[in-house]
């Protein structure tokens, strides 16, 4: 069973639902990285997403660019996922999922990027400027693994919700608002009508991201979804603490609490 199926099928005999947190993946170095993962796990995250940074990143808002770019200049590669991966599953199971922009899936070769994914025992993949119209380029080779590609739907989706989420594996990840992450705690005066007709559409887990940095964001949407997703909050802790692993738990724990 892959990890995040795992993970929500606890949270929901346990009466709870997900936090996910996302991290800039060798913001300020690699080793950090697989500190802070560890620490999120103790603080009560469910799953983490690791951001592949991307020097022109199009749904990212300043402060995760800022990390990309910090983690950009620190030398990233995929090697060094690999290691930060191979690192982590020694001392951890907890769900892993990656988010990349397309063109870095390009200039690594489609097949040869779902096989490193793999190799490295994540559990699923968000390529966030990827149009279901070309999934193609991709799905194919996700199709033949146990990886999950993620699915992105927004308030502006429209009738193109039901065929997004259609064949959605681990959850579905719902955007809050318009624009790009973490710019505003203002949410979409529609976004709740709009989680619940993206439940009408799907059994699987129905997430949301963009904009929550709070204890009473993730309560608020808990109540009508399945998890909450946070990544530019906690890359704000990390940066301001300047990368204390203590900090991103105790942030981690606050979030945790979320009813």
């Amino acid at each position: 069973m892959n990890r995040i199926d795992k993970k929500f099928q606890e949270l929901k005999e346990q009466g709870k639902k997900a936090l996910i947190t996302y991290i800039s993946a060798g913001d300020p170095s690699i080793e950090k990285s697989e500190e802070f993962i560890y620490a999120l796990e103790e603080g009560g995250a469910d799953i983490i997403e690791l951001g592949i940074p991307f020097s022109d990143p199009l749904a990212d808002g300043p402060v995760i660019q800022e990390a990309g770019l910090r983690s950009i200049s620190a030398g990233f590669s995929f090697e060094k996922l690999k290691v930060l991966a191979e690192r982590v599953r020694k001392n951890s199971q907890i769900p892993l999922v990656v988010m990349v922009y397309y063109s870095s899936i390009v200039c690594y070769g489609a097949e040869e990027f779902v096989k490193l994914l793999v190799d490295i025992d994540v559990d699923g993949v968000i390529i966030p400027d990827l149009p279901y119209e070309e999934y193609d380029d991709v799905k194919p080779y996700i199709d033949k693994t146990d990886l999950y590609m993620i699915p992105l739907v927004a308030v502006t989706s429209g009738d193109r919700v039901e065929m997004l989420v259609k064949e959605a594996k681990g959850f579905v990840y719902c955007v809050s608002s318009l624009g790009v992450t973490g710019r505003s705690s203002s949410f979409d005066d529609r976004v709740d009508g709009f989680m619940v007709e993206v439940k009408r559409h799907t059994d699987t887990p129905v997430c949301i991201g963009f904009g929550i940095s709070k204890k009473e964001d993730c309560d608020r949407f808990n109540k009508i979804g399945d998890g909450c997703i946070v990544g530019s909050a906690l890359i704000r802790v990390i940066n301001q603490s300047g990368g204390n692993a203590e900090a991103v738990k105790v942030f981690a724990e606050s979030l945790a609490l979320a009813k």
